[in-house]
């Protein structure tokens, strides 16, 4: 189901489903790259998330009703042709160490779920994530969807602050923290690489529709790599 609406006098937003759904995540991906490509002289954004896409257009280039009934086409071609799903072939693979020093509430999430530390360790490790939106910080990837064996919900009291690249689990959410922040997931490892850069464009490798796989990693390939291990859980 598609649904295009205005949201302001030069913004508007397409909805292409009801519930978040990592499948929905790569079609969302791949037509907000198509709009990129379709439409860049009329656009100042495209913000795709979840079940929606965000647009901004320049008022003195794009008029609402002509531009709705264009990104409609568009939309309809791309499902009618099946071309979609670029996106798939996209995977990047991050390292991770995973231990109680750089993630405290591995214990806590075996013990809910009555199974021991490398369970957890292995089941997060074996799945393939797709990044269903990005927010909160910069280069936040929200990915989805946790092995309902190992979902948590967040922390009851968040902590008041997380090393960048904590690994952290929310319900059927996953996600790396790259810079350091408040943060109420439940922290289970950390990646030693950076996942932003401000200076950079795109600042972030991530991208709405792009699949994730994390690497378990040692110790010493966790410093090899520049991690450090943080000494301030509470």
């Amino acid at each position: 189901m598609m649904d295009i609406q205005p949201i302001s006098e030069t913004a508007l937003i397409i909805k292409l489903g009801d519930y978040i759904d990592t499948q929905l995540a790569v079609k969302i991906g791949d037509i907000a790259d198509g709009i990129r490509n379709s439409f860049a002289s009329e656009l100042i954004e495209v913000i795709p998330s979840y079940t929606t896409i965000y647009i901004q257009y320049h008022p003195l280039k794009a008029d609402y009703y002509e531009l709705k009934k264009r990104l409609q086409a568009l939309v309809d071609t791309f499902f009618l042709s099946g071309d979609l799903l670029q996106n798939v072939s996209k995977v990047i693979t991050l390292p991770i160490y995973y231990s109680l020093e750089t993630g405290p509430d591995l214990p806590g999430i075996a013990r809910f779920h009555e199974c021991t530390v490398d369970d957890v360790v292995h089941i997060h490790s074996q799945s393939t994530y797709v990044v269903c939106a990005i927010g909160f910080s910069p280069g936040f990837a929200f990915l989805g969807a946790v092995d309902p064996s190992i979902a948590m919900p967040r922390k009851t009291e968040p902590r008041k602050m997380l090393p960048a690249g904590s690994v952290g689990i929310a319900d059927r959410q996953t996600a790396v923290y790259p810079s350091s922040t408040p943060g109420g997931w439940q922290i289970i490892g950390n990646c030693p690489i950076s996942l932003v850069d401000f200076d950079k464009t795109p600042m972030s490798p991530f991208s709405v529709g792009l699949s994730v796989k994390f690497q378990p990693i040692s110790r010493d390939e966790f410093f090899e790599l520049g991690g450090t291990v943080w000494s301030h859980w509470k």
